[in-house]
């Protein structure tokens, strides 16, 4: 009989909470990011192709469940609008990130010790 080589993968998702509400997950994080990158809320809604709204009550419990402001929007003006991470938001986007990292990397030795 031939034996058969297969690899064993764990997969995992990581949820920060806030008082039993989810508060950072990697979709969060990822819509965070392209925030920080773009300026605008709703350019980072389309590039995760989500609609403006969900993406406005992402935002809506990511601010209510933080310790801080994660998130500042700013109406229009002289010269427009946008929605800005804070600097304790940027913060918590590191730590995640940071902190899936670490578990990535945890996993990856543990899954190298397994023996079926």
């Amino acid at each position: 009989m031939k034996k058969i080589n297969k690899q064993i993968e764990v997969v995992f998702r990581l949820w920060f909470y806030s008082n039993k509400d989810k508060f950072l997950g990697k979709g969060r994080v990822e819509l965070l990011q392209r925030i920080d990158d773009t300026g605008s809320l709703a350019k980072a809604a389309e590039g995760m192709k989500m609609s403006y709204r969900q993406a406005w009550q992402m935002l809506k419990e990511i601010n209510e469940r933080a310790p801080v402001p994660i998130v500042e929007k700013h109406l229009g003006g002289k010269n427009g609008g946008g929605t800005i991470i804070t600097k304790e938001g940027k913060k918590a986007i590191k730590t995640f990130v940071d902190f899936e990292l670490k578990v990535a990397e945890f996993i990856k030795k543990e899954i190298a010790r397994l023996k079926f």
